[in-house]
């Protein structure tokens, strides 16, 4: 995964995600979405196999690096957490 910040503004961002796909964006943008610092997260992907995906954050004035960092972090405690239920429930 290679990140490349396109466009940056005291409020708002373009970031490209080159080697990622639906799977990662779906899930961050969703997470970025729950954060009332966010007014809109969207991303972009031209192709899925010829395109990287570009990230869009707008936020309230908030800087939108903190906020990308705050979500990754909220998305890694969710996948901690879904690890930690899931390796109870398979241990029936």
């Amino acid at each position: 995964m290679e990140l490349k910040i396109v466009d940056k503004s005291d409020k708002d961002m373009h970031l490209e995600i080159k080697g990622e796909s639906h799977t990662l964006l779906n899930m961050l943008k969703s997470v970025l979405l729950a954060d009332e610092r966010v007014h809109t997260a969207s991303y972009d992907m031209k192709h899925v196999t010829i395109s990287d995906p570009i990230l869009y954050v707008m936020t309230d004035g908030t800087d939108p690096i903190t906020v990308v960092k705050d979500s990754v972090s909220t998305l890694y405690s969710e996948c901690d957490e879904f690890i930690s239920v899931f390796g109870k429930a398979v241990d029936v």
